[in-house]
């Protein structure tokens, strides 16, 4: 019995051992390490003392050379693609060394030079500037509102139209406008002009509409006799400055604009050309009854006069009926 079952074992075991596969003989051997690399094994760590000195005895850059190739990352560089260094300029230095001069104002000329030529620009102001640089010149018409003037400026001789208005004028000459052949209009409104030479406009043949609003003025100036428009409102005129029978030779006045001043009465005689007549805000108490018609000529008719304002005056309008038969309207007033 026990030999059938020592039988049973052996052939068990011999039956395991041939179906176990065969070794292989080209099995790899295992790698040993190269001797002349420096691993844990052959450094003598007691004595190991790394210094600048033995940096090339201890560690091989020709192995780390071989394990990693660094030509990939090398950047690539093509010849003729770098741009040349750049330069600083020449100059820069010093022109950021040189402290700006400011610009000098050119030095004032005399009224006798004519440095711009002949011309609007020839005229040259108070303060040294040419008129035309100070004021607005267009065409024949110059434009001197709000330039802080203190006087008429020297005008160019072809000038016809002056506006001056806004500024500090306190006074006028006769030289002012002597020279001006051409002028047809001055207006000098919201000056501060208080006197007026005698033949400032009076002399001036071809003027037909002076402005004199808003200013300061106690006599009414000399008018010359082609004067058509006449406007002096808002002043402090009183009848005492009005010369006698001052509008009498002015046969081409259509406007006569005197409101806002001082009068006591309706200066007299009007021209027969007079189309309106302004004297509102006076202190004008009475009128003669030849004011505004001829009372021996009951057949005449004023049919230009149809502008007639006397309002805000402390007069009576209805006391005077016979002043009115000739007016194609009656005044603007006070009826009462």
């Amino acid at each position: 019995m026990r030999s059938i079952a020592l039988l049973g074992v052996t052939t068990l075991a011999l039956g395991l051992a041939m179906a176990a596969p065969p070794k292989e003989e080209g099995k790899k051997k295992e790698e040993k390490p190269r001797a002349d690399i420096a691993t844990d094994d052959n450094l003598d760590l007691p004595n190991y003392d790394l210094s600048l000195d033995s940096y090339g005895d201890i560690i091989d850059p020709s192995f780390y050379e071989e394990l990693y190739d660094y030509s990939d990352l090398a950047p690539k560089i093509e010849v003729g693609t770098l741009a040349p260094p750049t330069k600083r300029l020449e100059g820069i230095g010093s022109m950021r060394a040189m402290p700006t001069e400011a610009p000098r104002r050119p030095p004032p000329t005399s009224p006798t030079t004519k440095p711009f030529g002949p011309g609007l620009l020839e005229s040259i102001t108070k303060q040294g500037l040419p008129t035309c640089l100070v004021c607005v010149c267009l065409s024949t018409s110059v434009y001197c509102d709000d330039a802080e003037l203190e006087q008429i400026p020297l005008l160019p001789l072809e000038t016809t139209y002056l506006y001056a208005r806004f500024n500090r004028i306190s006074r006028i000459r006769a030289s002012d406008f002597a020279r001006l052949k051409k002028l047809k209009r001055i207006d000098l409104t919201s000056n501060f002009i208080s006197w007026v030479d005698e033949d400032s406009f009076r002399l001036l043949s071809t003027l037909q509409e002076l402005i004199l609003a808003e200013n300061r003025l106690t006599v009414l100036p000399a008018l010359p006799n082609s004067i058509v428009r006449l406007d002096a409102r808002l002043n402090r005129i009183q009848s005492s400055g009005v010369r006698p029978e001052a509008f009498r030779e002015l046969k081409k006045l259509q406007f006569l604009h005197l409101s806002d001043n001082k009068l006591d009465y309706i200066p007299v005689p009007l021209p027969e050309g007079l189309r309106s007549l302004h004297l509102q805000n006076n202190n004008i108490r009475t009128m003669h009854k030849d004011t505004f018609c001829d009372s021996q000529d009951h057949g005449h008719i004023r049919w230009a006069l149809e502008d007639i304002r006397l309002d805000r005056n402390p007069i009576n309008l209805s006391l005077f009926s016979d002043a009115y038969f000739c007016l194609p309207r009656l005044p603007t007033g006070q009826f009462y």
